[in-house]
């Protein structure tokens, strides 16, 4: 039974950084995109805005996935967070400069465009790409920590 309470309290601190490194994830994505991403998302409903952040958001916990694995040593608990919180960081930075480099060579500013929803209200299809870019950029991070 201790084990279980054990494994759940792993568990639990494992969430906690995942949380904040989703919480430095909005963050950067709110200083790349237009606007403050929160009231874009759940005031304007901005369907482009919502694809991306959803995007991000599961991206993000793939590159928390693979750091939470990859940090299994015998080093302990303390230094699998640490690995974790820092591999994570690093998804959210690599992410984020994706961005910004397809960004510069679209046309348009990218989080522009892809906030764009139209007079139909469908997000831009420049939203699915940069979608597509988070989650692409996520796999090939978790390659890399295993």
């Amino acid at each position: 039974m201790t084990e279980i309470f054990e494994s759940a309290g792993q568990a639990l601190l494992y969430g906690i950084v995942g949380l904040a490194v989703m919480a430095v994830g909005f963050v950067a994505l709110d200083l790349v995109t237009p606007g403050k991403l929160f009231h874009v998302v759940w005031r304007d409903r901005n369907r482009g805005a919502a694809v991306l952040l959803g995007s991000q958001s599961i991206a993000v916990g793939l590159v928390i996935m693979s750091a939470i694995r990859a940090s299994e040593s015998e080093e302990g608990l303390g230094y699998g967070l640490f690995s974790t919180l820092l591999y994570g960081l690093a998804g959210v930075l690599v992410m984020t400069l994706v961005g910004i480099v397809i960004g510069v060579l679209t046309p348009g500013q990218m989080g522009a465009v892809a906030l764009d929803d139209g007079d139909d209200r469908r997000p831009h299809p420049a939203a699915w790409v940069q979608a597509g870019m988070y989650l692409g950029t996520a796999v090939m991070v978790g390659a890399a920590l295993s």
